[in-house]
């Protein structure tokens, strides 16, 4: 069996293993503990009230985080014709049509989100095995398909993310970079938070939210108080 480390160790120590914490404390707490030497991503993770074998209970939406992610985020776009010549004026680090998806479907990953427009999706449809599995299928619902490519990809850029139930009723997103201020981390859990609760099921009965967990790359998880 792996033995923990020293550093996990002492962080484990900070943390009251029975105690639901609220979120300015949990923050507070992540940020004492002995960090790796990177600057790891701070993630919350969610249990929820859902049956995920009920397509009207799978939990599926975005959210514009105010402070970004801290991370470079790549972006695949998948168009044609005028708006292929915008996405690249824009920024996007992958653009083309067929081209593009040859080169995903001989296996080409190099990428974070997909956005594509309307006319693009039937042949995409093809590839569904491919992204589906990875969440990077674009969907009208998450606004990643789109005519106007320049502003999803200025969403992005800015922080917009994507988040979607998983077989165990688990949402895990993240929310910023151990080094981003506490009053940042919280402004951007609160908005993720604040967008899981509008994207309830309608057919969702009793609790929504079961348990809400903070954490920090290689560290212990908070338990927070909903």
């Amino acid at each position: 069996m792996k033995t923990r480390s020293k550093r996990y160790e002492d962080s484990v120590k900070q943390v009251q293993q029975d105690k639901l914490y609220q979120l300015k404390e949990a923050i507070q707490s992540l940020k004492k503990m002995n960090p790796p030497k990177f600057d790891g991503s701070v993630d919350l993770h969610f249990h929820l009230n859902v049956d995920t074998k009920k397509s009207e209970q799978m939990v599926r939406g975005t959210v514009l985080l105010p402070h970004g992610t801290g991370k470079k985020v790549r972006v695949a776009v998948f168009c044609k014709g005028e708006q292929e010549k915008q996405a690249r004026e824009a920024g996007a680090d992958y653009v083309g049509a067929n081209d593009l998806m040859d080169k995903v479907a001989q296996g080409f990953m190099d990428f974070d989100v997909c956005l594509a427009t309307p006319e693009m999706m039937k042949d995409l449809s093809k590839l569904g095995k491919v992204l589906g599995p990875r969440g990077l299928m674009p969907s009208p619902k998450t606004g990643t398909v789109t005519q106007d490519i320049v502003k999803a990809l200025d969403d992005v850029r800015k922080g917009k993310v994507e988040f979607r139930v998983d077989k165990q009723a688990g949402i895990h997103l993240s929310i910023g970079k151990i080094s981003f201020e506490e009053d940042k981390l919280y402004d951007n859990s609160i908005k993720v938070i604040e967008a899981l609760n509008e994207a309830r099921p309608a057919t969702v009965k009793g609790k929504f939210i079961r348990s809400l967990w903070i954490s920090s790359s290689m560290n212990p998880g908070i338990r927070l108080a909903i």
